[in-house]
């Protein structure tokens, strides 16, 4: 072979390692270009999933929030949270069921005897605290009309402060608290006493509840 054919054949083998490198070169750079456009992609994806995320919490927030002020959906509500934080499915350390906090010899007085029934059903939950706030103003009718308006230990009774009173420490010891002018107390287990609950529950509307001798609860309803 001739030093012309050598060259040749030194030129071709030169200009295909060109063509490899070149190659190569663009395949390297259309995957890194490829990786960076879909990175780019994923990380608005998430961006904008986050942002639907917050502003369909803010959307819950504003929708289950309401400001109920002193209404009695503001009552009730004020109630289960400071008996249970409206949770439905507590039973706390004395046995106490559900939102409200029913012991279970006062749902058996509304006529709910399936505790597990009722501590697994919410809208049964709110049908008794109807219901006993229903009985429990028809045993102390005399006392509100007695002594609403007075002040007693310093603070102003009002019906929903007698009826909060009564879903603590039963209509018998709110009667006593009245009728002793605030000198015979009670406290709970957890120290919380009438005269807190008179205070706290000032002033809501509580017309809605009915006084009723008989206030019962339909399980089947």
């Amino acid at each position: 072979m001739n030093k012309k054919n050598i060259a040749k054949l030194v030129l071709l083998a030169f200009t295909i390692c060109i063509l490899i490198v070149v190659s190569l070169s663009n395949k390297s750079y259309t995957k890194d270009y490829a990786i960076l456009v879909k990175n780019n992609t994923e990380d608005i994806a998430l961006s904008n999933s986050i942002e639907q995320n917050k502003n369909a919490n803010v959307s819950f927030k504003n929708q289950f929030s309401p400001k109920l002020g002193k209404s009695f959906n503001g009552f009730k509500e004020q109630l289960g949270f400071k008996e249970s934080q409206n949770d439905y499915f507590r039973v706390n350390t004395l046995g106490y069921l559900g939102k409200y906090q029913f012991g279970r010899s006062t749902l058996k007085l509304i006529g709910i005897n399936d505790t597990q029934l009722f501590l697994n059903t919410p809208e049964l939950q709110e049908k008794a605290f109807i219901a006993n706030a229903e009985r429990n103003k028809w045993v102390l009718r005399k006392d509100i009309k007695r002594f609403v308006g007075k002040k007693i230990n310093g603070i102003e009774v009002t019906e929903s402060g007698i009826l909060a009173a009564a879903h603590l420490a039963g209509p018998g010891g709110v009667k006593k608290y009245l009728r002793s002018y605030g000198s015979n107390g009670f406290e709970d287990a957890y120290g919380t006493s009438i005269k807190y609950y008179m205070k706290r529950f000032h002033g809501y509307d509580t017309s809605k509840i009915k006084a009723n001798k008989k206030a019962k609860v339909s399980v089947n309803a």
